[in-house]
């Protein structure tokens, strides 16, 4: 009887075991199909994204082509500058928030007629949201009448100022507006140049530099998304703003060729198609209104920072270590971070190598070994502007 039992038991053992196995397998496979389902989706988005991006670009190099007719450099936003002009395009004013300052210019037949055009331009653009800017700029008019594909998530435009409350220390009455634009304009030299567009028409210039404390009142309108979305993401919150200032300067319409948009660049068809499908469980593209919008860009950054330092670089140990690889990882990419250490981007390679040297090591590795050096001087001034904003918000 025993024997009998035994042997049951040795039975039942062995076929329990092939389960496993084959129960192991299965799901090693399963795996295996779920991850080659989500990359084969990933690319059909891309592509998805890149047929919609090409008619977005169409559309965007068509208004360049016509502001062409007006301006000898037809200027666009760029990551640290905000350039937007009038409906008849002969009025456009710059922001240029990392180098803080003003330029407003326009194409007049007088001096008097220059002026009207300049106070009206300058009261505006130190007033206006960011929804408005959103809902009434000429090429966003534009830009929003291409159809968006299903896949593409699009979101409104918070209501946001964006140099109100560096220029004015409360909201500012239309008296308080009034005042600033003639002392503005009294105070700071009009020029003036032959257009060589438009017959018997000048260009007038006026530039503005921005209160020198422009840049920390930037940062504090985001203030409390950072520190939700810092804890919610378990990261510095001088990282988050850091990266933010260094990004985009704090420049809410932020767009680079790439392209990528908002406070902290986001490029919608790489690190955007991971972000969300991290933060929201769904395969998605984000468009470019959907990244103006403040709340979602710093969503957004924070999760793809939070998916480089406890996913891509989970295998760098020492903290500090890899907190230096995110920073220079959320420019260049993981894989070249594993290329400055190993030549080769490979992360599992490099881990190792990366483990046995310290923090400074890290450092002075990354800066020497990055294959650009775009990364080597994002790294310096990411690193030094967290202390920065420590010391500004003791956080």
């Amino acid at each position: 009887m025993i024997k009998k039992i035994i042997i049951s038991l040795s039975c039942a053992t062995i076929i329990f075991a092939q389960s496993a196995d084959e129960f192991q397998k299965q799901q090693m496979q399963n795996f295996a199909n779920e991850k080659t389902e989500f990359n084969d989706y990933k690319k059909n988005l891309e592509q998805e994204f890149e047929n919609y991006q090409k008619t977005y670009l169409k559309e965007y190099n068509s208004y360049k082509k016509e502001l062409s007719n007006y301006w000898d450099n037809p200027e666009m936003s760029t990551k640290k500058s905000w350039i937007s002009y009038t409906k008849d395009k002969k009025t456009r004013t710059n922001v240029n928030f990392e180098e803080e300052t003003i330029v407003v210019q326009t194409i007049a037949n007088s001096q008097k007629e220059a002026n009207e055009n300049l106070q009206i331009a300058l009261a505006k653009v130190i007033t206006v949201d960011t929804k408005t800017v959103q809902e009434n700029d000429p090429l966003e008019i534009r830009l929003s009448k291409i159809r968006t594909p299903s896949s593409i998530v699009i979101s409104e435009v918070k209501s946001e100022p964006i140099l109100s409350t560096v220029i004015f220390n409360k909201t500012p009455t239309r008296e308080d507006v009034a005042s600033y634009v003639k002392k503005t304009i009294e105070s700071n030299k009009v020029k003036s140049i032959n257009s060589n567009k438009i017959k018997h028409s000048k260009v007038y210039t006026l530039k503005v530099k921005m209160p020198k404390d422009a840049m920390i009142k930037r940062s504090k309108l985001y203030y409390n998304e950072v520190k939700k979305q810092a804890k919610v993401q378990e990261l510095p919150v001088p990282l988050v703003f850091a990266i933010m200032h260094s990004e985009s300067s704090f420049n809410p319409r932020a767009r680079s060729h790439i392209p990528a948009y908002g406070l902290m660049q986001i490029v919608p068809k790489s690190a955007g198609i991971d972000t969300y499908q991290y933060l929201y469980k769904k395969k998605k593209l984000v468009s470019g209104t959907y990244l103006y919008n403040s709340k979602n860009n710093i969503t957004m950054g924070s999760g793809y920072l939070h998916i480089l330092y406890y996913k891509y670089l989970k295998e760098i140990k020492n903290n500090d270590s890899r907190l230096y690889c995110t920073i220079a990882a959320y420019n260049t990419g993981a894989g070249n971070i594993a290329w400055a250490f190993t030549k080769t981007h490979n992360m599992n390679k490099a881990a190792p190598v990366i483990n046995t040297l310290t923090p400074e090591q890290v450092y002075n590795r990354l800066i020497k070994d990055l294959r650009y050096d775009e990364p080597k001087e994002y790294l310096k001034k990411v690193s030094k502007r967290m202390s920065a904003y420590h010391k500004i918000y003791g956080l």
